[in-house]
């Protein structure tokens, strides 16, 4: 037998486990004529008569019941594999959706929320303008407000600094440009600081806090980031204090209607602590030490 595929060997058990070809049709979806070729090509391949053939059905030869309990094995397996992949479908979805700074916190630190050996999925999604749950886009939402209405709850996560930054070799005499969020997707005061100062030199504009970041880690100029982004980076330096008009509350969302159920209550639980624990990473206490 010369490397024959699971598909003729699945068929094999078929018509042996039904007796015929149009019990393996009727299972399969396969036509009888097909089935018959393959298992023709199938005793040729193996050099050994599989089946006995008769008006009434298919019989398994001594040489085709040595091969049907082998193929058996094969063929719990398998069955066992797609149920195992059959259940991730089944698994219930917890969505959590949060702004670019604080989505590329939780990507960095995704074992301390959700890993493998949970009973539930995650799905995360940045959205960097105002979050609304009320159409249940999310079942959690992290920002930097507290929702006035609609039916969901929220819990404040601490607050979040920003200062200037720039890379470690950024030749600060030198060179004192500055790279800057496009005014039409800047959303946040964050966002907006940089183009609102007099006096500033603007070298460089782009319309994504990601972009911001990685040409600030490239020497380009400085920028203003979260104290958790640029305080937690080796290649950043802080070259500012935290500045107060920037300071924003962070709070924790959840429609009213799923906080309860076990797999949410389990992430935001989690969430809650991870942002208990990094506390002075996000004030900004910690490039001040």
């Amino acid at each position: 037998m010369k490397n024959e595929n699971w598909d003729d060997l699945r068929l094999f058990f078929h018509v042996a486990r039904e007796g015929g070809l149009s019990g393996a049709a009727a299972r399969t979806g396969i036509s009888a004529p097909t089935i018959g070729r393959r298992m023709l090509a199938l005793e040729r391949a193996t050099g050994r008569s599989l089946f006995v053939r008769s008006p009434t059905g298919y019989v398994l030869a001594p040489d085709g019941e040595v091969l049907f309990e082998r193929v058996r094995g094969m063929q719990l397996v398998a069955e066992d594999i797609n149920a195992w992949q059959e259940e991730v479908f089944t698994l219930p979805i917890v969505a959590t959706m949060a702004d670019s700074w604080i989505m590329h916190f939780l990507t960095r630190r995704m074992d301390a929320i959700w890993t493998p050996e949970d009973d539930f999925r995650m799905c995360l999604k940045t959205h960097d303008a105002p979050m609304d749950l009320t159409y249940r886009d999310a079942n959690i939402a992290i920002s930097d407000h507290r929702p006035q209405i609609g039916n969901v709850a929220a819990m404040p996560a601490g607050t979040m600094g920003f200062a200037a930054y720039c890379a470690r070799p950024f030749d600060q005499e030198r060179n004192c440009n500055w790279i800057s969020l496009a005014t039409e997707g800047a959303t946040t005061a964050s966002a907006r600081w940089v183009f609102q100062q007099t006096g500033l030199w603007i070298t460089l504009w782009t319309n994504t806090p990601r972009n911001l970041l990685d040409l600030v880690r490239s020497g380009a100029g400085r920028g203003i980031l979260p104290c958790f982004i640029g305080d937690h980076d080796p290649r950043l330096v802080r070259i500012g204090p935290v500045l107060p008009e920037l300071e924003r509350e962070i709070w924790i969302t959840m429609h009213d209607d799923e906080r309860q159920r076990p797999e949410v209550r389990r992430v935001i639980d989690r969430l809650r602590d991870l942002f208990n624990r990094d506390s002075a990473l996000f004030a900004g206490e910690v490039g001040d030490a």
